[in-house]
């Protein structure tokens, strides 16, 4: 199991810590739900060196980058970043991401921590003549800030280093990164930073007065905002069309891209599956991973829960599953099965805050 630099200082901070992905890390300090309001409300704090960071180099970087993924790469700017996916030959996911410009030759990608040896190993047997990957992974740490008083924490911390603009990227001169995304649906933004500096800015951050944050929360937020968790509700099975990310999905770049011509066969078919929010309508033990979706009126298994809590801005259990298209319109009715009994639920509208 691998280890956060900032392991010893979510041990001081009192936090439960979980293996995630091949990482030692913490899921809560005081609590999820507590972390959650945290973040909804004030600012927090979560521990992201888990994470991997990718470097693509070359004079034909967005080139290679614009046939490897499938949002457009051309679009960007210096200094700019888009959520994107990579996928393999028959359209499935392997891994979704945010991709920066750093330049015209430089672009910075950070991918998920269950992916780095497949991303890494994809990117590779795909690599063409001129093209470099660089893996900074194990040099860097990381930590998202997120929530409303997220920008005006860092102008207290810096005031001469200024974030960048949405979904933008900027490197400071002493190798600092700033990126301004997050994946809980609050304004923030993401830092990263050598492994021996990244315990520095940790300390500064919550003495400035974010919570302490694990992945309990950040996985309740971000499902309240619909976002997709790879390895649970993205796989190598289903497509971006089938988890509604389409938005993202350019197919009518003139090179295509890796995946491409399965998603234009399979957008001619017809889905076969849609991955759907869905809200219980009455109490219920909590969601989870893994249980069955049926039909009501037949009995029949429809799917199962790709992800599932309770939302504590709700105050009910929500989730993600993939249904037959035929089950996968709003206000559809059916029954979602835990430990042997029925309780009913809807498909409802992403997202859900």
């Amino acid at each position: 199991m691998h280890r956060s630099p900032l392991h010893e200082k979510h041990l001081e901070l009192g936090a439960r810590i979980v293996p995630f992905a091949g990482w030692e890390m913490p899921i809560q300090y005081t609590g999820i739900v507590a972390e959650h309001h945290a973040v909804r409300k004030d600012v927090g704090a979560f521990d992201i060196s888990h994470m991997g960071e990718l470097e693509i180099s070359g004079k034909t970087a967005k080139l290679f980058l614009n046939g490897l993924l499938t949002n457009d790469v051309s679009v960007l700017s210096d200094g700019e970043g888009q959520y994107t996916l990579m996928l393999n030959e028959e359209g499935g996911v392997i891994d979704d991401l945010i991709l920066y410009r750093l330049d015209s030759e430089r672009y910075f990608l950070v991918v998920n921590a269950s992916k780095i040896d497949e991303d890494v190993s994809w990117i590779t047997s795909q690599l063409e003549q001129g093209i470099a990957l660089t893996n900074h992974s194990d040099g860097y740490g990381g930590i998202a800030v997120q929530g409303p008083k997220a920008v005006a924490l860092w102008k207290s911390l810096e005031p001469e280093m200024p974030l960048p603009e949405r979904n933008g990227i900027s490197e400071s001169a002493g190798g600092t990164v700033l990126c301004r995304t997050g994946y809980t649906g609050e304004d923030g933004f993401e830092l990263f930073d050598s492994v021996d500096r990244i315990g520095e800015w940790f300390d500064r951050i919550i003495a400035a007065g974010a919570t302490p944050c694990g992945l309990g929360a950040r996985d309740t937020l971000r499902l309240e905002k619909g976002y997709p968790l790879n390895g649970s509700d993205l796989d190598g099975t289903h497509t971006p069309l089938e988890a509604g990310l389409g938005f993202f999905v350019k197919l009518d770049k003139p090179d295509g891209f890796i995946g491409s011509e399965a998603l234009i066969a399979q957008k001619e078919s017809g889905l076969p599956s849609r991955l759907v929010a869905v809200k219980l309508t009455g109490k219920a033990p909590p969601l989870r991973h893994g249980y069955e979706i049926a039909d009501p009126s037949s009995g029949a298994v429809l799917g199962t829960l790709c992800s599932g809590s309770l939302s504590p801005t709700l105050g009910v259990g929500i989730g993600m599953a993939y249904l037959p298209a035929a089950f996968a319109k709003i206000g559809t009715q059916f029954s979602i099965l835990i430990r042997g009994r029925e309780f009913p639920a809807e498909v409802v509208k992403k997202p859900f805050v």
